[in-house]
């Protein structure tokens, strides 16, 4: 499976107002839009709402990874394709290490970053969600993800690290 193919396969029907990847529905919306909705909430509630989208990206994007290993995706080609996959959907630049024991995933010009600002605490945690979502079908069992580093706290680029739970 090309990466290309994602955008091939996206049927955008203005009649209907909806972009679709077979049965999974996109939409455009501005970073700083969906950000500043969390830049705007107080410390303790703001953990609870990046966690919260961090469990829903986990889900959906358990769902898309699924259909892209349905297409020939294993293992660390999985991990390939959705950092090919990625820049499309306008999340930046992903580059995947995929190990045994641990994944790590370096995002340079996370929207997330650039949408929440400068901040005193990790904000990509969607990407964290993909991340363990890419990393539970890696690993074949549940997994944990975490945000190492974050360009909203003056790093570089944005890195995660995913591993399997401990059973």
């Amino acid at each position: 499976m090309s990466a290309s193919a994602f955008r091939e396969r996206l049927a955008w029907d203005a009649a209907a107002g909806e972009i679709l990847d077979q049965t999974r529905r996109y939409m455009l919306i501005r970073p700083e839009a969906l950000m500043g909705i969390f830049r705007r909430l107080p410390g303790a509630a703001l953990d609870e709402a990046l966690a919260a989208l961090e469990a829903s990206i986990f889900e959906q994007g358990s769902d898309s990874a699924r259909a892209y290993r349905a297409m020939g995706g294993e293992g660390a080609t999985l991990a390939r394709v959705v950092a090919e996959t990625a820049p499309q959907l306008g999340w930046g630049l992903w580059r995947f290490d995929v190990a045994p024991d641990v994944i790590r995933l370096e995002v340079t010009n996370s929207p997330f970053a650039m949408g929440f600002g400068p901040s005193d605490r990790p904000v990509c945690h969607a990407i964290a969600g993909m991340v363990r979502a890419v990393a539970s079908l890696v690993f074949e069992r549940p997994a944990t993800a975490r945000e190492i580093a974050c360009a909203a706290m003056g790093a570089p680029s944005c890195r995660f690290e995913a591993r399997p739970t401990e059973q």
